[in-house]
């Protein structure tokens, strides 16, 4: 396999297969309804399975940037994901964390474990900072940042109807 693969004690991160599009979909289906449109299920039924399998069989495989499936060691069964994207908000070379992660699989510690591992992957490729966005409700995923150094920088987002995003950061150097 080609591409990045970190390893902790309990998950193996490692590059979508198309078979974890089913992963994904359920991913989207239980996404908190305070979430914006476009990262839910639309009313049509959209994104579908199939246009799932084929953003996966497209997408090129991460070696410094991209998300990662999380796969439990243990059962082989992928659980979320965590990863590093292009940060949207103007700060080239200075991606953002991502993380999400099955409901059923909440409070065990796997966001926290993942984001680890890919914090040591985006220090060991040279980052000199990270950020994250997160929105104020959440307040499990500001737990997770929290936990691995993020700190909040003041700067925020609103978004009508869907609460205020904070901006994290954490400086890796």
């Amino acid at each position: 396999m080609s591409g990045v693969l970190l390893e902790t004690d309990r998950l193996r991160l490692r590059p979508w297969r198309v078979s974890d599009a089913a992963v994904q979909l359920q991913l989207w289906r239980e996404r908190d309804p305070r979430v914006p449109p476009h990262r839910r299920i639309s009313p049509d039924g959209h994104p579908t399975l199939e246009e799932l399998e084929e953003r996966i069989r497209s997408q090129p495989t991460p070696e410094t940037i991209g998300l990662l499936g999380a796969e439990h060691a243990a059962s082989g069964r992928v659980i979320g994901y965590c990863g590093l994207i292009p940060n949207a908000y103007g700060r080239d070379g200075e991606p953002e964390i991502a993380y999400e992660f099955l409901q059923e699989t909440w409070g065990h510690g796997y966001a926290t474990e993942a984001a680890r591992a890919v914090v040591g992957w985006a220090t060991a490729t040279g980052y000199a900072r990270l950020w994250a966005t997160v929105r104020e409700w959440n307040l499990a995923s500001r737990r997770v940042l929290a936990k691995l150094g993020f700190v909040e920088t003041g700067e925020t987002e609103p978004e009508d109807g869907y609460g205020v995003s904070l901006f994290t950061m954490k400086e890796l150097r």
